[in-house]
């Protein structure tokens, strides 16, 4: 009988585990996403640090002159002073050597250093800083993987920590005293231990941190392991918590969904609860700064609250005393310059009222619903939309335009009923047309074209009345498959009738479109949209015109360009798109990255 009952025991416990997907530690990873190796410098996945700058899906070091001119004096370990953080930041980019000492002028006295004494191997040890003219230990307390990565990553070792809990021993010959100690509270992307706050604490040899960092020989694999993009192996358990273990927050990148006690962007990122309502977009999505209302958190004002708690709280024990911090907390100095970043205002409706909930499809448009639609004009008729996205600059499909035919094109702003022309529709000429060069009229690849419109004569770019312009998506993560978005046009309906009015209608991003047209659907250039029984989709004259999706801020992106599709308005024949994100670096290298880097990208 004993056995029957152990039998069913386990049965049970699996079917507890079948029952809950984040215990199935597979589940959480996505293996199509992570043949992709993104790490911390992937723009796809995460927001470019303030000194670096997203080129073709990596950030790269920009030069220290394209920093915000904010002067916040800081010293290098070279002696040298520079005018914020960020630029010191970037000419470590390009110069590893030099890395942040302090802040303020520099005076020509003190360095920092670190070094790993009393373990068995050069990989090994307690952690020793020298600040300054002193030196000090590292406290175990707040020691996490997260300081041991960054401690490792300043010793050369690139798979940064795999074992920040190790203990080890003074030798018997060696008479160290010791009486206090540095606490480290890091973010896990700083180069260098004298970025992160540093608390000196009472303590003794028992409340020291040590480390192993990772080598080969140091490697552990365990029966269950991760391999990070560096190299590193670490449990699968640890993937997906919003923990940086890897070191190149490869373990983050790739996820179906988080542990506990980190929150999900929806661009399959885990990131730490605590960063949640921060007052700084973690998610590309922006989807962890939604519904806060007014929260507001600051880290620094926490560990400084937790510092007195701390120095006060326990008559029994030494540290009563305040205990000191001994720096400033640069990632305050690194969200500051952040937001000093130039930014452009684009896919805002001035028609403020209008809530993705409230929208339903195959509706006429309003004035100002959607302010980023152009019609462009041929002769006597509109063949065909086009979306606006800033400047003189208009996106359209390539199989709409004709190089040689631009001076025979105009494009019209505002425009809702061609019959009856509305007020506020504006006219522009067209200057010049730019057809993707890789663009095939047979299978539709690379089906996206650029409008430069013409300048008045007296003005330095185009301004234009009742138009906005819609975001152009850096990252193809940005939505996913069963977002809804929204499809604008002013061609023909099911019947191939005219409709004469600007039309729009919700639909849902598809995934796996090869289902529906095999050997035609070409997942990187393109993408799916409709509706489960066809009743919204765009049709003959609608091409070149805007798919747009809203992010968690109701920001809205311009995320597909009407392109083909078959049976407009049947079930089973969604329309196909071209994929605006895979085409941001062509479209920036045209129209100039002022115009569409809504963020520091």
């Amino acid at each position: 009988m004993k056995l029957v009952h152990y039998l069913l025991l386990f049965l049970y416990i699996g079917l507890s585990f079948c029952k809950n997907p984040t215990l199935v530690q597979e589940d959480l990873l996505d293996e199509k996403c992570l043949k992709e190796k993104y790490t911390h410098q992937s723009c796809e996945k995460v927001f470019c640090q303030p000194w670096e700058k997203c080129i073709e899906g990596s950030c790269i070091c920009k030069l220290p002159y394209q920093c915000p001119k904010a002067v916040m004096l800081v010293c290098s370990t070279t002696g040298k002073t520079y005018n914020n953080y960020c630029q010191l930041k970037s000419h470590e980019c390009i110069y590893p050597k030099t890395k942040f000492l302090t802040n303020g002028t520099c005076t020509g006295q003190g360095q920092f250093d670190l070094s790993l004494k009393y373990g068995n191997t050069e990989s090994e040890g307690f952690v020793e800083v020298k600040l300054g003219n002193a030196t000090s230990f590292i406290c175990k307390k707040n020691w996490s993987i997260i300081e041991a990565n960054v401690a490792c990553l300043y010793r050369g070792f690139k798979g940064g920590a795999v074992d920040h809990k190790k203990t080890f021993n003074f030798p018997d010959d060696v008479d160290v005293k010791i009486t206090d100690c540095l606490e480290a509270n890091c973010r896990g992307l700083e180069t260098t231990l004298a970025e992160c706050v540093l608390i000196k604490r009472k303590a003794n040899s028992k409340d020291l941190a040590g480390v192993v960092c990772h080598t080969q020989e140091a490697a552990d694999l365990f029966s269950d392991s991760f391999q990070c993009v560096n190299g590193k192996y670490i449990p699968q358990k640890k993937t997906c918590d919003g923990i940086n273990n890897c070191g190149d927050q490869s373990d983050e990148l790739c996820c179906k969904g988080c542990r506990s006690g980190s929150f999900f962007c929806k661009s399959g990122v885990c990131i730490p609860k605590k960063y949640q309502c921060n007052g700084e977009l973690d998610c590309i999505s922006g989807d962890d700064e939604m519904n806060c209302e007014g929260v507001e958190h600051s880290e620094v004002q926490d560990l400084i609250a937790s510092t007195s708690v701390q120095g006060t709280r326990n008559s029994e024990h030494e540290v009563q005393e305040q205990d000191e911090i001994l720096n400033v907390n640069m990632d305050e100095d690194r969200k500051f310059l952040k937001s000093l970043l130039p930014k452009i205002s684009c896919g805002v409706r001035n028609n403020t009222h209008i809530r993705r909930k409230r929208i339903v499809g195959g509706k006429i448009a309003t004035k100002g619903q959607f302010p980023w639609q152009v019609a462009i004009k041929e002769g006597k008729k509109i063949h065909c939309g086009g979306i606006y996205i800033g400047g003189c600059w208009v996106l359209t499909a390539a199989h709409c335009v004709r190089k040689n035919l631009a001076h025979r094109y105009q494009i019209w702003t505002g425009l809702l009923d061609w019959i009856r022309v509305n007020n506020g529709t504006k006219i522009q000429k067209v200057n010049r047309v730019i057809i993707h060069e890789k663009y095939t009229g047979v299978t539709y690849q690379n089906d996206i074209a650029l409008i430069e419109m013409q300048k008045h004569p007296s003005k330095t770019t185009c301004e234009l009345l009742n138009t906005a312009p819609a975001c152009v998506p850096w990252s193809k993560y940005l939505f996913r498959p069963g977002d809804k978005c929204f499809v604008s046009g002013l061609g023909r309906d099911e019947e191939n009738k005219n409709i004469f009015k600007l039309k729009w209608g919700e639909v849902q991003l598809i995934g796996n479109c090869s289902k529906y047209y095999s050997n035609r659907f070409f997942e990187k250039e393109m993408e799916c949209a409709g509706t489960d029984d066809g009743s919204i989709d765009a049709c003959k004259g609608d091409s070149g015109g805007p798919l747009v999706c809203m992010n968690s801020n109701n920001v809205s992106y311009v995320w597909g360009i009407v392109s083909w599709g078959e049976n407009c308005g049947k079930p089973e024949f969604p329309g196909v798109y071209t994929k605006v994100s895979n085409y941001f670096d062509w479209i920036s290298h045209h129209v100039g990255r002022s115009f569409i880097s809504q963020y520091n990208v």
